[in-house]
C-alpha cells in the first residue's frame, strides 16, 4: 500500500510539474499577477509530493519488502541498517528518485526563499525548473518505475553490491548530486533572464549563490568519492580519469568559470552573454554525465546497467534541453549588449584569461571522454583514452590558471598593472623560490618536474595569504586599523582567499604523493618483514574475523622505524556471500609526513599472504585543500550581499538591458538597504 501511495505521489507531482511550467510563464508573459503567483504554491507542493514518493521507498528498503523489485535487487535481510538506507540511491531508479528529490527541493528553495526577486521573473525561473522536472518525472514514470511489484515476493533479497556497502554510500552520492542538480538552478536563471530579456548586475547577484551552493557540494562530492577509492578499492590511487569521474569533473569546471564570469557581470555589467552561455553549459554538462552512467554506452564501476530504452530517453531529453536552451540563447543573446568596458590586463582580464583556460581545459577533459564512444559508434574500434593523454593536456593548460589566480586579486579593475601586482606578492615570490630550493636540495630524487610543481602550490598558498594582508594593509597602518578592515572586509574576500589557498594545498598533495610514493607488492609469510622507505613492515599473521553479512580475514602488521614500533596496522579481505564478491578494506595510518597504506590479499597455498604496502607523502593534502576550498566557498555564500540582492541601477545602467518579449513588464527592481 505504502508503495502505492509513493507511486501516485509522483503522477501528481507530475501533473503539477505540467502546471507549473506552463501558467505561472504565460501569466510572467501576460502580467497576470494571480497565474505569476501559482509559481510558489506549486513549487513547494510539488517537493512535498516527492518526498512523500521518496520516503515510501526509503520505507520500503527499511522494511525489506521484497515485494518492491528495486528492493528485491538490491537489498537484504542481513544488511545493516545504514547499508538499507543508503542502498536506497545504490541503484539506477533510486538514485534517479534521490535527482528529483534534490531538483525539487531546489525549486522549492526558491520559492520560499526567493523574496528578493521580482515575482514575474521568479515564475519564469519556477517554470524553466518545473520544465526538467516534469522530463525527469516522465523518466522515472514510464521508464523507471521504483515501485514496481514482484509477485509472488522472494523470502529474501540479493542484496546490494559489496563495494556499495560503505559509508561512503550514505554521503558521496547525495552530495555529488546536489552539486550536479544545484547547477539546474543556474540554468533556470540563465533561461529564464534570456526570455525576460534583462542580464544585469541584480542577475548575477541572484544567481550566484546558487551557483556557489552547487559548487560547494559538487566540490565536496567530489572529495568525498576520491577518498572512498582510496581506502576502499585497495589500489591506493585516488583518481583514475574513468569516463564518469571525468563526467563529475566537466561540470566542476565550468561551475568554477561561471562563478568567476558572474563576478564580472556584477562588477563591470560585462561578460553577460558569455555568462548565460556557462549557465547553459553547466548544466548540460551534467545533464551529459545523467546520460553516461545511465545509457550503458560505457563500462564503469560507476556506471549502472540499463536497458536501452532508458538510455534513448535521456539521450532525447539531453538534446531537447541542450538544443532548446542554445536556440532561445542565439534569438536573444545578439540584443544584450555590456556595458563595461576594461583593458586586457585588468581584473576583468585575468578573469576572462581565468574563464578561457577553464573552458578549454572542459573541453580537453570532454574529447578525450566522448572520442572512444564516438569512435566505437562509427568505425567499431575499441581504444581508452587514459591518464596519459589527460595529464599531457589537462595538466599544462592548469599551470597559467593557477598563476593567474595568484596575480588576478592584484590587479584593478579596469585596468591594471601585472608589473606592480607581482611586485605586491614579494612574499609569494619568495616563499615559492626557497620551496623550489628546498625541494631541489632534499628531494632530488625524484621526477624533475615535482620541483615546480611544490613551487606552484607554495606560491599559491602564500598569493591568497599576501593578498589578505595586502586588502587589510597589514604592517602599513597601524594594527588597529588592520584589525577594523579586517572585520569590516566582505565575506566573500575571505571566501577568495580559503578557496585559492586550498587549492594550492590540493597541488601540492597531487605533486608529493605522485612524485615520492614508495609502492612495495610482495608474498608475505607470518613473522617476514619488508621495508617501506624509511618504514619496516612485520607480518604478524592472519586471522578470520566474522562481519554482519560477510567473512574475513584481517591481516596484523607491526610497523616500526628507526627500531622504534609506531603502529599496528589491521587490513582485511572480506567475502560476500549476497551478492558474492570479494572485496579488500585497506589499513591506513594518516600521519603529519603522509599516509601509510597496507593491504592483504589471497593465501597462496602455503601459508603465505599476498601484500601490498605504500608509503604516500603528503597525499592527505589533496583532501584538506578540497575541504579548505568548500570551506572558503561557505564563507562566500554566508556574504549578506547575496541575501539583500542589488542595488537599484541607474538610467545609464537601466539601458544597457533591452525589453526583448513582447508583452512581457520590466521586472522590478530590488532596493538594497
Amino acid at each position: 500500500m505504502i508503495a502505492e501511495l509513493g507511486h501516485y505521489a509522483l503522477v501528481l507531482a507530475l501533473s503539477v510539474a505540467i502546471v507549473q511550467a506552463t501558467v505561472p510563464l504565460y501569466g510572467a508573459w501576460r502580467g497576470d499577477p494571480g497565474w505569476i503567483g501559482l509559481a510558489r504554491p506549486s513549487a513547494i507542493v510539488q517537493c512535498l509530493l516527492v518526498v512523500i514518493a521518496f520516503a515510501a521507498l526509503m520505507h520500503a528498503y527499511i522494511t525489506s519488502d521484497f515485494s518492491v523489485l528495486n528492493v528485491a535487487t538490491n537489498s537484504h535481510s542481513a544488511k545493516p541498517l545504514l547499508y538499507k538506507i543508503s542502498g536506497v540511491w545504490g541503484n539506477h531508479e533510486g538514485s534517479l528518485l534521490l535527482w528529483l528529490l534534490i531538483l525539487v527541493l531546489f525549486g522549492a528553495a526558491v520559492a520560499v526563499f526567493g523574496g528578493n526577486l521580482p515575482a514575474p521573473f521568479r515564475a519564469r525561473v519556477l517554470s524553466v525548473q518545473a520544465m526538467i522536472g516534469a522530463g525527469f518525472l516522465c523518466f522515472v514514470l514510464f521508464t523507471s518505475n521504483p515501485f514496481e511489484r514482484l509477485l509472488p515476493a522472494p523470502i529474501d533479497g540479493r542484496g546490494l553490491n559489496p563495494l556499495l556497502q560503505d559509508p561512503g554510500l550514505a554521503f558521496h552520492p547525495p552530495f555529488l548530486y546536489l552539486g550536479y542538480v544545484g547547477f539546474s538552478m543556474a540554468f533556470s536563471f540563465a533561461v529564464a533572464a534570456l526570455i525576460e530579456g534583462r542580464v544585469d548586475a541584480a542577475w548575477a547577484r541572484w544567481v550566484r549563490p546558487w551557483t556557489l551552493a552547487a559548487w560547494c557540494f559538487l566540490t565536496t562530492g567530489i572529495a568525498l568519492g576520491s577518498w572512498w577509492a582510496y581506502y576502499e578499492l585497495g589500489w591506493g590511487g585516488w583518481w583514475f580519469w574513468d569516463p564518469v569521474e571525468n563526467a563529475s569533473f566537466m561540470p566542476w569546471l565550468a561551475g568554477t568559470a561561471l562563478l568567476h564570469s558572474s563576478i564580472v557581470v556584477e562588477k563591470r555589467d560585462s561578460l553577460k552573454n558569455w555568462t548565460v552561455l556557462l549557465a547553459i553549459l553547466t548544466f548540460s554538462l551534467s545533464l551529459l554525465g545523467t546520460f553516461l552512467v545511465r545509457s550503458g554506452v560505457l563500462t564503469s564501476v560507476h556506471a549502472f546497467a540499463t536497458d536501452p530504452a532508458r538510455g534513448i530517453f535521456i539521450l532525447a531529453f539531453l538534446i531537447a534541453v541542450i538544443a532548446g536552451s542554445l536556440t532561445l540563447y542565439a534569438f536573444r543573446a545578439p540584443a544584450m549588449k555590456g556595458g563595461g568596458l576594461f583593458a586586457p590586463i585588468s581584473r576583468e582580464g585575468g578573469l576572462v584569461l581565468n574563464n578561457l583556460l577553464l573552458s578549454t581545459a572542459c573541453a580537453t577533459v570532454l574529447l578525450g571522454t566522448l572520442y572512444p564512444l564516438f569512435l566505437d559508434a562509427v568505425t567499431g574500434e575499441k581504444i581508452t583514452v587514459g591518464p596519459p593523454y589527460f595529464n599531457a593536456t589537462f595538466g599544462p593548460l592548469m599551470v597559467p590558471v593557477f598563476l593567474a589566480m595568484a596575480v588576478g586579486p592584484m590587479l584593478h579593475w579596469k585596468r591594471g598593472d601585472v608589473l606592480g601586482a607581482v611586485q605586491r606578492l614579494k612574499f609569494a615570490v619568495a616563499a615559492s623560490v626557497i620551496a623550489l630550493f628546498a625541494t631541489l636540495v632534499f628531494a632530488f630524487d625524484g621526477p624533475w618536474l615535482a620541483i615546480p610543481g611544490i613551487a606552484l602550490g607554495v606560491w599559491m598558498i602564500a598569493a591568497a595569504l599576501e593578498e589578505a594582508a595586502y586588502r587589510i594593509r597589514l604592517f602599513r597602518v597601524p594594527v588597529a586599523d588592520s584589525l577594523r578592515r579586517l572585520w569590516r572586509s566582505p565575506r566573500a574576500a575571505w571566501g577568495t582567499t580559503f578557496a585559492h589557498a586550498g587549492a594550492g594545498m590540493v597541488i601540492i598533495g597531487i605533486v608529493a604523493s605522485s612524485a615520492w610514493q614508495v609502492e612495495k607488492l610482495q608474498i608475505m609469510q607470518p613473522g617476514e618483514s619488508v621495508s617501506v622507505g624509511s618504514y619496516e613492515f612485520k607480518f604478524e599473521g592472519a586471522a578470520p574475523i566474522p562481519g554482519p553479512n560477510y567473512e574475513a580475514v584481517r591481516g596484523i602488521f607491526q610497523v616500526s622505524r628507526d627500531g622504534k614500533d609506531i603502529a599496528v596496522m589491521q587490513p582485511e579481505s572480506r567475502k560476500y556471500q549476497d551478492p558474492p564478491m570479494d572485496t579488500t578494506e585497506a589499513a591506513i595510518r594518516t600521519g603529519w609526513g603522509g599516509d601509510l597504506y597496507a593491504v592483504i590479499g589471497d593465501p597462496t597455498g602455503d601459508g603465505s599472504w599476498s601484500t601490498r604496502f605504500y608509503n604516500k607523502p603528503m597525499i592527505h593534502w589533496i583532501w584538506i585543500g578540497c575541504l579548505t576550498m568548500v570551506f572558503g566557498g561557505l564563507v562566500s555564500l554566508s556574504d549578506r550581499r547575496h541575501r539583500v540582492g542589488a542595488p537599484v541601477r541607474g538610467k545609464a545602467g537601466a539601458k544597457t538591458a533591452t525589453k526583448m518579449s513582447a508583452g512581457a513588464k520590466p521586472p522590478t527592481p530590488v532596493v538594497t538597504k
